[in-house]
This record gives C-alpha cells, structure tokens and sequence, in this order.
C-alpha cells in the first residue's frame, strides 16, 4: 500500500516549503518528480492532475496587470481618490478601499504595489509613519481577492474546481453569492480601519498635479478582459480553457501593440516580467503532487476523517472548515492550502451526499481571510512590509497584528454568518 508514503511525502514537501519559503517552487516541482518516477502519480494521469485553466488565466492575467502598472493609470486614479478626500484618516482608509476595489479584479501583491508608492509619497509629505497606511492597504488586497473569479489565485482555483463562471461570484444557485460575503466584511473592516486612524487628522496638501497617462490600451485590455470573461460565463458547454485562452490572448495583444508603439524588443520582455513564472510554477507540482495523493487514496481518506470528526453534521464541518482554515492561513501560503483542500471537501461531499457550496465558500473566505493575522500569512503582506523595509521603515509584529487581527475577525464573522445562512441553512 502505498498511501503512507504518499502521505509522508506530501508533508515532508509542506514542511520544506515552510522553512525554505525561497525555494517553494523547486521543492513543489521536485516532490512531484518524485511522485511520477516512483509510479504514485500514473503517467496516465498527468494531464488530468493539471488544471490548464488556472495556470493560462494567471499566466494572461499576470501579463495584463504588468502592462497596467506600465501605463501609470493605477497612480492616475489614486490621484483622483487623493482629490475627494479631506484629511488623512479619510485618505488611509480611501487607499485601503481603492486597493480592495482593484483586488477585486487584479492580484493582491501587484495591487499592492501599485498602490504603496502613492501611499508612501503621501506620508512623506505629511511627514506621517507609512507603516499602518501599507499594512491597511495589504490587509485590504488580502480581503478582496475573494470577491471575485479574478481576484486571487485561490478565487480561480475554487471557480474552476466548482466549473463557477465570472457572474456565479455574484449570483450562484438562485442566491447572492459570494461576493457579497466578502463586501459585507469590507464593510465591518473599513470601520475598523476608520478607528485605528482616527488620530490622523492632518489635511491633505492639494497640489493641483495628477499623474499623465498617454496609454490606455492597457486599461481597454483588463476591462475587456473582464468583460469577456462575464461574456463566456454565459455560453453553455465551452471548452475547460475558455477563461485562460481569453487572459492570454488579450496580453498577447498587448504585447503586439507595445512592440508596435516601443519599436523595441523591451517592449516584449519587460511585460513578460511581469509573470511570476515561479507562482506557476509552484501551482504545477502542487498540482501534481495532489493528483498523486489523490491516485494513492490519500485524499478519500482525508474526507474520511473530516466526515468522523464532524459527526455528519454539515454545519459543524462547515465551522471547522472555516475557522481551521483561517489559523493554517495565518502561518501558511492559501494557494498549497486551497490547492489540497479542494479535493478533501469534493470527496466529504460526496460521502454525506451534501452541497459542497457552503463547505468551499467557507474555505475560500477562512483561507483568503486568515493571511491578514500575521505579517508571513499573505503574499501581498510580505510585499508591503518588504517596500517599508527599502524606505528604511522596521514593522514590529505587534504593528502588525494591532491591524491585521481585528481586521480579520470584522471580515471573516459576518462573511461565516451570511455564507451559512444562504447556503447551508
């Protein structure tokens, strides 16, 4: 039988990813090596462990943002922010919301650094600490990356996995979806921000100068990207790789265009930066790796487990589902988490004959949320702090954890409530 030796290498694998966080994607791709040449993994199941979908949207995705930024219009639209609003308290939390909106639809560490530098320049004038303004803005990038099918890797995973269409974020099965767990938080959270900045009195300086934008097409691209994707979702039997082709085309035409506009091949390779080639490559032996344990039954037994420890009893797997997910995402990457967890609910569901809807909106909500409790906890917090670090700025735990755990428990306590209410009652 070889379950525990599957088993015993998909946490050894954990583990090292863990302790040599640099390395995360060579030790995923090394463990799914593994897994093919010892047989765990059948040949003939390969491709079908490989979800092409994700890996083309993010790719495509990915692509755009890189493009996006290169046009200023994020700094541009931060100005306009920057012009409705009165004093400094009001300033931090418009960022945080402004960060969260562009989340929605842009990934959470690119959102971030579109959005610090306005964040950092405004502090420098108002000789204000930066530090709770990056951290607010993380947080917030954090939160709504659940929001929508484009928000996070992990919203693209679940979308996929549940076959979920652009518009099923916001209306699924008949009812609100998701989406409006994730604004009802936001809600709750902007308050909590609004108190944490209520000493931030300072009036912001009206200089009268915005940043130029002299190329739109980047922007025209996301939008039709976005576009197009609410477009597919409504036609019937598509192909698995609809919303990847589409990601990727666009910035395929926006590769054209900036090579027609530079003359210059930089005008190709620079936007292909922009692809964090080593987060796909991490979700291709996690990809991998899961289809291994999967073939070894390790992920049957999995739901096995969870299904004895719930007693059968769907709201109190639910709960744990919810709130273990917010301590393991506290201290560990949601992409592993959610990519392992898929499966487990889909064969639990199965077992008890159950919707698995409220099971995956909990995961998806519980592990998206639960990054914002520590500064390692999120990709985008790691980020942020790593833009304070370079402007010489030292951000202490207890900084952190004084935003990011209230934060947290406005977001995800009406987000558990309104999800089980709706789909699990």
């Amino acid at each position: 039988m070889t379950m525990i030796p599957a088993l015993i290498l998909f946490a050894v694998t954990y583990v090292l990813m863990l302790i040599f966080s640099k390395y995360r994607p060579y030790i995923a791709l090394g463990s799914a090596l593994i897994f093919i040449v010892t047989g765990m993994l059948p040949l003939g199941k390969i491709l079908g462990a490989i979800d092409l979908n994700v890996i083309l949207m993010i790719a495509g995705t990915m692509g755009l943002v890189a493009l996006f930024i290169e046009s200023r219009m994020p700094s541009l639209l931060a100005d306009l922010v920057m012009e409705k609003v009165p004093n400094v308290q009001w300033a931090a939390v418009a960022l945080a919301l402004f960060a969260g909106i562009i989340s929605a639809f842009v990934d959470n560490v690119a959102t971030v650094l579109m959005i610090a530098p306005v964040a950092m320049e405004i502090c420098k004038k108002l000789k204000t600490n930066p530090v709770p303004f990056i951290i607010g803005i993380a947080v917030s990038s954090n939160l709504q990356g659940a929001a929508t099918l484009v928000g996070d890797t992990t919203a693209i995973m679940l979308g996929s996995a549940l076959d979920m269409s652009f518009m099923d974020f916001f209306w699924y099965k008949g009812k609100p979806s998701i989406f409006f767990a994730v604004e009802l938080g936001a809600v709750l959270a902007a308050l909590i921000l609004y108190f944490i900045f209520r000493k931030e009195k300072g009036a912001i300086p009206r200089t009268g100068v915005r940043t130029q934008v002299t190329n739109y097409v980047p922007t025209i691209l996301l939008v039709g990207a976005i576009v197009l994707l609410i477009c597919a979702s409504f036609i019937p039997n598509k192909p698995d790789e609809t919303n990847g082709i589409i990601c990727c085309v666009l910035f395929v035409v926006g590769l054209v265009y900036n090579y027609a506009r530079k003359k210059s091949f930089a005008a190709i390779k620079e936007p292909l930066k922009g692809i964090d080639f080593e987060t796909i490559g991490l979700l291709l032996g996690l990809f991998l790796m899961i289809g291994g344990i999967s073939a070894q039954g390790v992920i049957t037994a999995a739901g096995d487990m969870l299904a004895q420890m719930g007693g059968g009893n769907v709201f109190v797997l639910y709960t744990v589902i919810v709130w273990v997910s917010v301590l393991i995402s506290a201290f560990i990457d949601n992409i592993p988490y959610v990519a392992t967890m898929i499966p487990v609910i889909a064969a639990l569901s199965a077992k008890l004959g159950v919707d698995p809807t409220p099971l995956y909106f909990g995961l998806l909500s519980g592990a998206t949320l639960g990054g914002n409790c520590t500064p390692i906890g999120a990709s985008a917090n790691i980020t942020g702090i790593g833009i304070l670090r370079k402007a010489g700025y030292e951000v202490k735990n207890g900084d952190f954890f004084k935003i990011g755990i209230p934060f947290t428990l406005a977001a995800i306590v009406p987000a558990y409530i309104y999800i089980w209410l709706l789909y699990g009652v």
